[in-house]
């Protein structure tokens, strides 16, 4: 938007604000935009499913649309339970469809509110109708949007996917591997004849390139109650604020004392 005495004021300049100079600024807005959003609709914590858009109820792994739509139903009503407010667990889902869809569309059943972090592709990835409304976002940058899959987490569901749940899995085991997390999330890779055939976990310990007790950074589930028992299991209420964030453990610098005259 532009005066008769200049240009105006540089943040309503469109032109400005889509340019290679003004990136940091988009990137920012995708953090604090999402940031206000959340605290406004009272989200605390949050589990995310991962798998694959791409999976249909009738085709060859259907059963994981309607188990994750399961899983997410019994989630919600078992959040919506209990006594205090602060430990209320939202799904949330890439946005998208299959496994995504059927993971909004279970905490959608069960009248829960859930949230779709959508991200703008080439071929355009439709965000799916179960999502609640005030919790659909669009990113643009896919590190900003890994970023909010992990700031809420209190755990993580990875039912049969290609590379963007291979991608978002190895994501969060990384940070669980390296303690960079403040706090555990607990991981459940459901469906473990597919994980077994598409990652050899034991073959990575093997060889070394992983430790023997990275093994336990995850657990496998082939349905939606023994899922439901291992979440009922391993999350632990504790006093929440809103956003309670994932903290970064922060190495702190080592003082060298001075030489001795």
């Amino acid at each position: 938007m532009s005066s008769p005495d200049g240009p105006g004021l540089a943040y309503e300049q469109w032109e400005f604000l889509e340019s290679d100079p003004a990136r940091p600024l988009r990137i920012l807005a995708e953090y604090l935009e999402p940031l206000e959003r959340f605290r406004r609709e009272g989200v605390r914590a949050t589990i995310v499913f991962f798998g694959s858009a791409r999976l249909r109820p009738e085709g060859p792994l259907g059963r994981y649309y309607e188990d994750a739509r399961e899983l997410a139903r019994l989630i919600t009503l078992w959040s919506a339970s209990l006594s205090d407010h602060r430990h209320h667990y939202v799904i949330c889902s890439g946005g998208g469809g299959g496994i995504m869809e059927a993971a909004n569309r279970g905490a959608h059943e069960a009248g829960g509110k859930t949230i779709g972090l959508n991200i703008s592709l080439p071929r355009e990835q439709q965000p799916n109708p179960y999502i609640s409304r005030e919790l659909q976002f669009e990113f643009h940058y896919f590190f900003m949007r890994k970023l909010w899959f992990a700031h809420l987490a209190r755990a993580l569901v990875a039912f049969p996917g290609g590379f963007g749940t291979l991608d978002e899995l190895t994501e969060i085991l990384t940070l669980a591997q390296t303690r960079k997390l403040s706090r555990d999330i607990p991981v459940i890779l459901y469906g473990p004849d597919y994980w077994r055939e598409i990652l050899n976990f034991e073959a990575l310990s093997r060889h070394g390139v992983i430790s023997p007790e990275d093994l336990n950074l995850f657990e496998f589930a082939d349905e939606p109650a023994a899922a439901m028992k291992i979440l009922q299991r391993r999350l632990v209420e504790e006093p929440r604020e809103a956003p309670a964030f994932a903290h970064s453990r922060v190495r702190r610098s080592r003082r060298t004392e001075p030489d001795a005259p």
